[in-house]
């Protein structure tokens, strides 16, 4: 195992896996080593492996937008990680020639989990040349002939036997996983929502091309039938509900088409195929392997922030009234709410001042809001100390995942009234809360817009109340005048 530096800044080399695995192995030692110095002696922070499966993170992505001392401990992170990533990344772009596959698989070292699993899959790829001079074990190649002759016996020469057998290999191995995760570990990660997408892709494309290679539109045709199949199952055995799994099919299907890509790869490669069985076994023992680690070590989620507005045509002092309280709300024409999200219903008040509670009903519950700030008619503040389910699951049975349990948290809210020209009022909305499931970004997007359609049916529920109500006042007041 001979390493030369000219490896480090040159595009055009070849890296065996053995170099590879050992380059991989110290780098990571070292990186942790430097890492967990940095962030405990320096910044006084918990540093784990686990930082790395989640990587990049919500905090890289944002991190100009936190707090100074965070904003300085992760930009540390960030500086003193990027030799490590430039090595990385070369290191990978030879592995990758040295295979064959096509180099463009580099954006995946880019995808937390999906990086590990594609380390996983250069490690055990046999190099090109290397392949080609030396012979493989006579037993490791009759072991992989024999299963690829009982594979031809069963699909012969068709598409469809083929593609029926990988799907029925492949899929139920897709919704163990998912068991594995949603409902023995209660974790809703990355290795749920990147990983084992991307490994159904790529696991059911390598059988699908086992016997000899396939095309890429039947394999892709066989990755997203395997993610359908997937979905279709979880619902039938009441793991989730048919809106969640809307929501999780973009990600999910994009993943399986990613993983597909690499199994097309893999598969469409004869000097590869001695090691499709062996792929096939690592990411069916690795999956469930960084579930259960993710699952140890779950991040705290970030706090998030949603704000909505409207415009009143009244002054504060009318408005506040109703923000405090407001009486019940007709039926939300919102689509949104039909699908079985919680909708606020009414909200009334007991007590005035900090201290005073807000009880806020929706269609699943009561939101119980203690108020510490009472700044009449400016600005309402209160925490979140109860709250209901944030939804109803669409199911054929009565089914509750453990999602609907600590996962989406609202921490607190406020109303601020700020007074505008001729007596008008800008009322902001705002809600911070907090969302377990990960990648953070995606779920994210869900999250906050259904938060701001529900502020949309509270603050525009107060705006006819106040206006309703200010119209009142004024044809009063001309009539008892005369």
């Amino acid at each position: 195992m001979r390493l030369q530096p000219s490896l480090l800044w040159t595009w055009s080399s070849t890296l065996d896996r053995l170099p590879y695995l050992v380059i991989g192995a110290v780098l990571f030692l070292v990186k942790f080593a430097l890492d967990w110095t940095i962030a405990r002696q320096f910044f006084g922070q918990s540093w784990s492996p686990f930082n790395y499966v989640l990587w990049p993170n919500e905090r890289v992505l944002h991190v100009f937008e936190l707090g100074d001392s965070d904003r300085g401990f992760s930009l540390t992170m960030l500086l003193s990680s990027l030799p490590f990533i430039w090595t990385g990344v070369i290191l990978t772009f030879h592995r990758l020639r040295a295979t064959g596959l096509p180099l463009s698989l580099i954006l995946l070292f880019f995808v937390p989990v999906v990086n590990l699993l594609l380390f996983l899959v250069l490690v055990l790829l046999p190099t090109r040349e290397v392949l080609a001079a030396v012979a493989v074990p006579r037993w490791r190649g009759q072991h992989v002939e024999s299963l690829r002759t009982v594979h031809r016996s069963v699909v012969r020469e068709s598409y469809w036997r083929s593609g029926l057998l990988a799907l029925a290999i492949a899929v139920p191995l897709e919704v163990s996983a998912v068991v594995l995760s949603a409902q023995v570990l209660q974790s809703y990660g990355f290795s749920l929502f990147v990983g084992a997408p991307f490994t159904l892709g790529m696991i059911s494309v390598l059988l699908f091309g086992f016997s000899r290679p396939q095309p890429l539109g039947a394999c892709l045709t066989v990755a997203l039938s395997a993610a359908t199949l997937v979905g279709v199952m979880i619902l039938a055995i009441a793991l989730e509900g048919i809106i969640c799994l809307l929501m999780a099919a973009p990600i999910a299907y994009f993943l399986a088409v990613l993983g597909a890509l690499v199994g097309y790869a893999i598969q469409a490669r004869p000097w590869l195929n001695e090691r499709t069985a062996a792929l096939v076994l690592a990411m069916m023992v690795s999956m469930p392997a960084l579930m259960a680690a993710e699952s140890t070590n779950e991040p705290e989620p970030g706090l998030r922030v949603v704000k909505t507005e409207v415009e009143i045509d009244a002054p504060p002092d009318q408005v506040w009234p109703h923000v405090l309280a407001f009486p019940p709300l007709a039926e939300p024409d919102d689509w949104a709410f039909h699908t079985g999200i919680a909708y606020p219903q009414r909200a009334e008040i007991h007590g005035t001042g900090v201290g005073a509670i807000r009880y806020c009903v929706f269609s699943t519950g009561t939101f119980v809001e203690p108020i510490d700030v009472w700044d009449p008619p400016s600005r309402l503040h209160f925490r979140v100390t109860e709250q209901p389910e944030p939804m109803r699951e669409w199911s054929p049975y009565h089914i509750h995942p453990a999602h609907l349990d600590h996962y989406l948290v609202s921490k607190r809210g406020e109303f601020l009234l700020q007074r505008l020209p001729n007596g008008r009022t800008r009322l902001v909305g705002t809600t911070w809360y907090s969302n377990r499931m990960w990648p953070a970004p995606y779920w994210g997007l869900w999250s906050d817009s259904i938060i701001h359609r529900i502020h949309g049916r509270v603050l525009n529920h107060v705006k006819r109340l106040t206006e309703e109500s200010s119209r009142r006042s004024s044809a009063v007041r001309p009539s008892s005048e005369n």
